[in-house]
């Protein structure tokens, strides 16, 4: 079950605090770039605060599969004999990283943690020179120069981690750039590309940005998706702006070491443009996963049970696509509010499956959300370890926030067992204060506070039943 980030600004404001935004410099190729890091905390990193999610996907057509155009520089061993179905991502940053300087060299001094936790896969923030310092707003793609680190680091750290037999993959910002330069109508949308390197080059005009951008005077198509407000949206339906955006991607492939891609903000633009990005690149069957934020359903007492319109959304989007994971908000927003109400009847929907996107296509899905306290980000992680999906790990969760032990021995139940985006699922009971699901038949998992557990629900040691993981308001069985 697993991916990354939170979502619009309704829905942090209901499911988790926000913390005091980041000052950023005013940059004039961009609109209000504070709004902007205002928009990128909420929209797409809120997981500082501590989230737990899953990614969904489905599998692209036999046409549309991998090509193989280029060959692989010398960047170390492949990391992609790891199967995408038993994923485990882990996202090797926090909203506050871009502040160490140094953060690359970092991320590598955990490499041995992070293997020795059973993370197969590591997404790694944006690394372009950005306007703002988390990397959302970015500005001339090939300078590596940013505050996470330099060129040469980024490639040491990659080309390390395969070598642990973790995929390393880049946080791809593509919706949007943010312009160097004035045009000669006076308006920021001349983009400058001072590095050198193979492939097109990326000094892009105003051709580039949409033509119904309010505020760059662009003369490209109509956007294909929604607006980004704080900078120029790109124009993707532009064969040349495409082109150029693939050329730049396989070099963070070929030259730096990347094995797939984590997309942001994805809504932006068309989802049938991801086939080219992904195909031509790391390829259809890589971990590819896009960030699509897609409204919960709210009324007057509070979280509606009925989520099944934000869920076919991301449905919709992703037969369009094709190939590709999305982060699983619907299930991140409905499991915050059943661990944090004692609502677990939410986590069954009105067919018993599983309530988010992981009910539809568990092996298309990733979660994570903002939760109440540790021990409530503990029963998420019960959850997201042992249901079908591809579990996503927090940075702040396993080092800073004392919750490592319990997840690295959740991993190893989830492993020891078999478990991964496409086991089975037989949910038993979903009541308010109790949920009992079976697994594959080799795990049984109990959540909520209630002790009195059915009887007949109860898993027998002489049917070779044992307990394999416990915490507050968590029981895990495995069968011998």
């Amino acid at each position: 079950m697993g991916l990354t980030l939170c979502g619009r600004e309704s829905v942090p404001h209901k499911a988790g605090r926000i913390r005091q935004q980041p000052a950023v410099q005013w940059h004039p190729g961009c609109r209000n770039p504070v709004r902007a890091a205002q928009l990128r905390r909420k929209q797409t990193c809120n997981n500082q605060h501590g989230t737990v999610c899953m990614v969904a996907a489905i599998d692209a057509p036999e046409a549309q599969k991998e090509k193989h155009d280029q060959p692989q520089a010398d960047q170390g061993p492949s990391a992609k004999h790891v199967r995408r179905e038993e994923a485990i991502l882990f996202q090797g940053f926090g909203w506050d990283s871009c502040k160490v300087g140094d953060w690359w060299n970092v991320v590598k001094s955990k490499i041995q943690d992070m293997k020795d936790a059973g993370f197969t896969h590591i997404w790694l923030p944006p690394p372009s020179q950005s306007v703002a310092d988390q990397g959302y707003l970015p500005g001339q793609l090939y300078n590596l120069d940013s505050k996470y680190g330099n060129k040469e680091q980024l490639q040491e750290l990659c080309k390390e981690l395969k070598a642990a037999g973790i995929v390393p993959l880049a946080d791809i910002v593509i919706n949007h750039r943010c312009a160097d330069e004035k045009g000669e109508d006076g308006v920021y949308n001349t983009f400058r590309d001072d590095v050198t390197h193979k492939g097109e080059k990326v000094d892009w005009g105003k051709w580039a940005i949409t033509c119904d951008d309010p505020d760059f005077g662009g003369e490209g198509s109509p956007d294909t998706g929604d607006d980004y407000g704080p900078a120029p949206d790109l124009d993707h339906t532009n064969d040349t702006l495409r082109s150029s955006i693939v050329d730049w991607m396989k070099w963070l492939q070929h030259d730096i070491g990347f094995e797939g891609w984590r997309f942001d903000f994805v809504k932006g633009y068309g989802a049938e443009f991801m086939q080219q990005y992904c195909g031509e690149t790391v390829g259809n069957n890589a971990f590819n996963v896009g960030e699509y934020w897609a409204d919960l359903k709210w009324g007057d007492d509070g979280l509606e049970y009925d989520q099944n319109e934000p869920r076919q959304t991301l449905v919709d989007w992703l037969e369009k696509a094709g190939g590709c994971f999305l982060f699983d908000f619907p299930t991140k927003g409905i499991l915050a509010e059943a661990v944090r109400h004692s609502q677990y009847w939410r986590l069954i929907d009105h067919e018993g499956r599983m309530p988010g996107l992981a009910g539809y296509w568990p092996s298309s899905t990733q979660q994570h959300w903002p939760f109440p306290g540790h021990k409530a980000e503990e029963t998420g992680y019960a959850y997201i370890l042992t249901h079908p999906g591809m579990p996503c790990i927090m940075w702040e969760h396993y080092f800073d926030y004392g919750l490592g032990g319990c997840i690295k021995h959740l991993v190893e139940v989830r492993k020891r067992n078999g478990i991964d985006s496409r086991s089975s699922l037989a949910i038993k009971l979903a009541e308010a204060d109790i949920y009992v699901a079976h697994v594959s038949d080799k795990l049984v998992v109990k959540l909520g506070s209630r002790s009195d557990m059915p009887q007949e629900l109860v898993p027998q040691e002489n049917e070779g039943w044992k307990i394999a993981a416990t915490g507050k308001d968590f029981c895990v069985w495995e069968k011998q």
